[in-house]
């Protein structure tokens, strides 16, 4: 029995229906067939076929289903039911598909659990194509499944969807998948316009226009009439009457106006007319094709019935008449016509010859005056050497399960069935009858290919992941900073690779697809490791290229080491770095002296001093360049030393009165200076200079002072004489005493000045002369500003020198003990002017006197 049954809303069917399954199931050894059952026990898997199934439906949209109903038996457990086995639905409306699936609960007191569901249109290899995963039903396909029952929902209906459908589920029984076939049969079709002659209609009228699918409508539907894509008419039939000729018309659906009709040109007489189908063919060489055409004409002209004379088909006009194709000598023994009741008409040729190609028109005469027709355009044929293309898809949609499918492509689709063939690096795989064949992977080398059989089978050329990588550079050679740099990559592949560039240690992706990556003006810092990834749907290679640019140094810098603080007597080590390539050679310089040059960017002291001090750089270069780094200051830090220590006013301090004791010292850092007084542990003040005021007899004595910094410490000692004032009587008294004892030694100058001269006059022996030279040694602090002096030295027969040293200090005697308060300088010099015998040899030196005399009040 066949039911036939259109529906408009979505409508529930409860219809059995037996669907052939088949399964793997483990130890039960069970072999199902749609007629009978028999049971045979094995341990290795078995098939069953001729599962039960029933039927439960639910269709949406502009639905048409079209029921199979043989009787229903289930067994063993294991089935798959489908609510219909036929569906045909319009192209961009919504499909519902509803299955319900039964397994065994147990299976070797093991319970079942079932893992997977899902549905299918494609299967080979043992690969079921989830739909979920195809990219040709991407965002349009959702499952419902809950408590064993599946609903496979499709969206946006595209005629490409026109396929069987099978629902399978995978249990975690060995062997325990099921899939349940046959499926459910989806057509989806488009609405067309067609031209209708409807009964006997004299010459001059109009035909209908008729908006149809091949899925049948419900009558309530409402239609859509497009006149050149312009609204022109909503109404309930189908049908339209009243239209023009020269113009395109074309229709749609209420609620799917987004998938009208092909639009059709009404022209020339209406009521006659030729229909093709279809209009084009391509063939193979040496094939049969079939052309089929209907033809229709007015069943009465002006009370004349009409009736068909001849019928023929042609390709070619002598003098400007068809030529019958039975009447071409190209032609013999290869064609033949054939008529139907129904105003049919094929017409069949074999053996097809490449010059075969050409467009066939069919001519039809009648009985009435010039009552001929032609179908013209005509049906074009195109007649080709086989030239197949393994055309690869990847599905990418669901990580977790993606497969390859390989898909045989003509350069032209013949009418008929082709048998199909695939094969493996040259041998056929098994169950590759399809024109598809599906791959989870595909190793490297692995070469597929499909052929189309016949005596001499036609093969594709083969298909393979990408071959290990070419990579090159351009230009080759050094490569220098701010040049023009392409990386170039090849891989022999097919389908052709796409191709990606990476860097190690970088962006995953650089910004080129390309088979080249180009550096308008390549940095240092694009040098590195690249690699280039040839990629395509059967699998991705990648292949290593190094970059090494070549630049002026930059980024140089100075460091010391150790850093920080530096200490006299350690060992120090200064560094230049730079950024350069090839490496730079390093000079050092101190201020504007240079001092080492080498490949080496270090500079070493052992024992780094004070004297060692100061600003510090380097120069870096190369053949490419070269850049002076900024100075350095290398700062010595040392323990005070050369501490000295002063007194201001110098020498004895009157009481009563004020000094300042200044204490400074060589130190790095700078010192900190505190003050002592004789031995006591107590500062008596701290900083470089000391005020004292008022100063009284008792702050006389020693005092010391401590430089100090944090590399140690060292202290002087000064000694302070305090004396006390005297009276202006004393003063006088001095003062007398004084001038009487300068004039004392300027009488006793003058006497052994003359005698002298007398003497050397007199004598034959040389003069004697008197030097006074020697300096006056004391035995005071070196803190004493003036030592007092006055020597004279008598040479050669001198045997009394006369050393007279006037003063508070001197290695001569003194009689008393004077103060060194003030100083008086005076300077008596003899010049003799008596007259000297120019016999004379010798000549003679004048004398001077020096007296100094110091007084303290």
């Amino acid at each position: 029995m066949r039911l036939k049954m259109s529906v408009f809303p979505p409508v529930s069917l409860n219809i059995s229906l037996v669907s052939l399954g088949c399964c793997d199931v483990g130890d039960t050894g069970l072999v199902l067939t749609s007629q009978e059952t028999s049971f045979s026990h094995s341990h290795s898997p078995t098939e069953m076929r001729g599962a039960a199934v029933s039927l439960t439906a639910a269709a949406s949209g502009f639905v048409v289903l079209l029921l199979t109903v043989p009787v229903v038996r289930g067994y063993n457990g294991w089935g798959v039911t489908y609510t219909s086995t036929k569906i045909c639905a319009l192209k961009g409306s919504t499909v519902e598909m509803n299955c319900t699936y039964r397994f065994p609960s147990r299976i070797n007191s093991v319970s079942t659990k079932v893992e997977e569901t899902f549905w299918f249109t494609k299967a080979s290899n043992n690969i079921y194509a989830d739909l979920r995963t195809d990219p040709d039903y991407s965002d349009r396909v959702e499952y419902r499944c809950k408590n064993n029952d599946c609903t496979l929902r499709i969206t946006d209906l595209r005629e490409s969807d026109s396929a069987e459908y099978k629902f399978r589920f995978i249990t975690n029984q060995p062997g325990g998948s099921f899939t349940g076939s046959p499926g459910v049969t989806l057509s989806v079709t488009g609405l067309q316009v067609q031209l209708s002659s409807p009964g006997v209609r004299t010459y001059d009228r109009s035909a209908e226009l008729m908006c149809r699918s091949n899925c049948r409508l419900p009558d309530h539907t409402s239609y859509i009439w497009y006149k050149n894509q312009k609204e022109i008419l909503r109404r309930k039939l189908n049908s339209l009457n009243n239209f023009e000729l020269r113009n395109h018309y074309s229709c749609a659906v209420q609620g799917h106006e987004d998938f009208p009709s092909s639009s059709l040109l009404v022209q020339g007489q209406v009521n006659w007319g030729v229909t093709y189908a279809p209009a084009q063919i391509c063939a193979f060489r040496g094939s049969t094709v079939e052309m089929n055409c209907t033809y229709r004409f007015p069943s009465r002209i002006n009370s004349v019935s009409t009736k068909v004379e001849e019928t023929f088909w042609f390709t070619k006009l002598q003098d400007k008449e068809p030529v019958d194709l039975r009447t071409d000598s190209e032609y013999a023994g290869r064609l033949a016509y054939s008529r139907g009741k129904n105003n049919d008409c094929t017409l069949r040729i074999t053996d097809l010859r490449a010059s075969d190609s050409a467009e066939y028109k069919f001519r039809f005469k009648t009985n009435l005056p010039g009552g001929s027709f032609t179908g013209s355009p005509g049906v074009t044929l195109s007649v080709t050497d086989p030239q197949l293309q393994v055309r690869v898809r990847r599905s990418t949609v669901n990580p977790y399960s993606t497969w390859t499918e390989l898909t045989c492509h003509s350069n032209c689709q013949p009418s008929h069935h082709l048998s199909y063939t695939w094969y493996k690096n040259e041998n056929s795989v098994e169950g590759g009858e399809e024109k598809y064949f599906h791959l989870h992977t595909s190793g490297p080398g692995d070469k597929y290919h499909c052929a189309i059989g016949g005596d001499v089978p036609v093969r594709s050329p083969p298909v393979y992941a990408p071959e290990f990588p070419a990579v090159s550079v351009s230009p080759s050679g050094e490569i220098v900073e701010g040049s023009p740099v392409t990386l170039n990559c090849s891989s022999n592949a097919s389908p052709a690779a796409n191709y990606t560039w990476y860097k190690e240690d970088a962006n995953p992706g650089l910004p080129s697809l390309q088979k080249s990556l180009s550096f308008g003006s390549i940095k240092s810092s694009d040098s590195g490791r690249y690699y280039c990834r040839a990629e395509n749907e059967l699998g991705w290679m990648s292949a290593p290229t190094v970059i090494v640019v070549k630049y002026a140094p930059k980024l140089v810098s100075v460091s010391a080491s150790p850093s920080g603080e530096i200490m006299e007597g350690s060992s120090v080590n200064l560094t230049c770095s730079s950024d350069a390539n090839p490496a730079a050679n390093y000079t050092w310089y101190k201020g504007n002296q240079t001092l080492l040059q080498g490949p080496e960017g270090f500079y070493h002291f052992t024992s780094i001093s004070s004297e060692d001090r100061g600003f510090y750089r380097c120069k870096a270069e190369n053949q490419f360049g070269q850049i002076n780094s900024s100075s350095l200051l290398v700062d010595v830090e040392y323990a005070p030393r050369l501490v000295s220590v002063s007194a201001s006013p110098s020498g004895d301090i009157v009481e009563g009165s004020s000094v300042n004791l200044t204490c400074s010292s060589d130190a790095n850092p700078a010192a900190n200076y505190t003050w002592y007084k004789g031995g006591g542990d107590s500062p008596q003040a701290s900083g470089q200079t000391f005020a004292i005021t008022g100063i009284r007899a008792e702050l006389g004595g020693n005092y010391y002072c401590e430089a100090r910094n944090r590399r140690g410490r060292r202290n002087n000692t000064l000694h302070l004489n305090v004396v006390a004032d005297f009276p202006e009587a004393w003063k006088s008294a001095v003062i007398g005493t004084i001038t009487v004892v300068v004039l004392a030694i300027i009488l006793l100058s003058a006497f052994l000045l003359i005698k002298e001269k007398i003497t050397s006059k007199q004598s034959s022996e040389p003069v004697q002369r008197i030097v006074y030279s020697e300096k006056c040694l004391h035995s005071q602090s070196e803190e004493q500003d003036d030592p007092d002096y006055t020597n004279i030295h008598f040479l050669k027969n001198q045997t009394d020198p006369v050393c007279s040293n006037i003063g508070l200090a001197g290695p001569c005697r003194r009689d008393e003990e004077e103060d060194d308060d003030s100083v008086e300088y005076t300077v008596v010099k003899f010049n003799s002017s008596a007259p000297r015998a120019r016999s004379q040899e010798i000549q003679e030196d004048p004398a001077t006197l020096y007296s100094t005399i110091k007084t303290s009040f």
